[in-house]
């Protein structure tokens, strides 16, 4: 049996398993729109070790350019959940239905190897799963481990915590909230280019009278955030707001996340309102900045974001 380590460090354990296609329904995906489906195939390439192919779009009306940059940084992050997704369901035979609880997202990437391109990008996103506990025969708990790959550079780094539970168990979790959600009442926007956008339908943020303390705007018919029935605020839409928090919170220079380390406390309900606050900016010697992102809800913690960004040349 051949084994092979990649330049990042990461044993692929055993020869590669022919790939094979995700499938055209997109449901291992969690997606409904195959415009937000960014994996094209899958392969085992050793014990608890996958390789996942993704292609990303060139043109998408979400994740768009941020401040220069080819790939917006919340794209990279939302193709390395896509591939957990896959690799849950495709690899350990998770059933459809079946919740992932997310509790911890760490991200780091090279900035640089994110510059505009032409046409589509394919990367490959090389995945180690760890931590395994199994229940009623399936995975309830992992960490997954992924890098990168462009143009055979890596170009990003990240892991994933969370646990996975049955519909029964899920619906015990959430009791009478385990509803679909309804449209919270609008509030106003931020302004669009304050937070690196140009649709205010885009805008996660509306002002208060508070400085650095924003209320999250939630909009249950924005078809890429909202996909199928949510019981509660994805955890896609709380990250993109901590991270526009960030850009408000660093009015003088473009906030364009190099790192972020984002734990969850518990789920953002509908119907109540959901704070933001960013706390006080931390330059590092290493050329970084880095801001703290909190967001709580009915006087309960619901996420903290640690987020990095490399500071402009001089």
């Amino acid at each position: 049996m051949n084994t092979t380590t990649t330049d990042t460090g990461i044993d692929t354990g055993i020869d590669r398993a022919p790939s094979a296609p995700v499938p055209a329904s997109l449901a291992q995906l969690h997606r409904a729109r195959e415009a937000d489906a960014f994996p094209v195939s899958w392969a085992r390439t050793g014990d608890d070790h996958y390789a996942v192919v993704a292609r990303w779009p060139d043109t998408h009306p979400y994740f768009v350019p941020v401040h220069g940059h080819r790939f917006d940084p919340l794209l990279v992050t939302e193709t390395m959940r896509q591939a957990t997704l896959l690799v849950l369901h495709a690899g350990y035979g998770v059933p459809l239905g079946h919740h992932f609880l997310l509790t911890e997202l760490q991200f780091s990437c090279q900035s640089d190897r994110l510059a505009i391109e032409d046409g589509p990008a394919e990367v490959e996103v090389q995945v180690v799963c760890s931590e395994l506990k199994w229940a009623q025969g399936h995975v309830s708990h992992l960490k997954v481990d992924m890098v990168v790959h462009r143009a055979g550079s890596a170009v990003a780094t990240g892991s994933i915590l969370g646990r996975i539970v049955g519909p029964e168990t899920y619906r015990r979790i959430r009791g009478d909230r385990g509803v679909p959600g309804f449209e919270v009442p609008g509030t106003p926007p931020v302004t669009a280019g304050l937070v690196g956008r140009s649709n205010p339908e885009d805008v996660l943020l509306s002002s208060t009278p508070q400085d650095r303390l924003w209320q999250l705007r939630v909009d249950t018919g924005h078809p890429v955030l909202f996909q199928g029935e949510k019981d509660h605020v994805p955890g896609m839409l709380l990250l993109e707001a901590a991270r526009q928090a960030a850009e408000l919170a660093t009015p003088s220079q473009p906030f364009v996340p190099s790192s972020r380390r984002m734990t969850f406390q518990r789920y953002a309900e509908f119907g109540t309102p959901c704070w933001i606050e960013a706390d006080a900016l931390a330059t590092s010697r290493a050329g970084t900045t880095g801001i703290t992102v909190t967001g709580s809800q009915d006087g309960s913690a619901v996420f903290r974001a640690e987020l990095s960004a490399d500071l402009p040349a001089c």
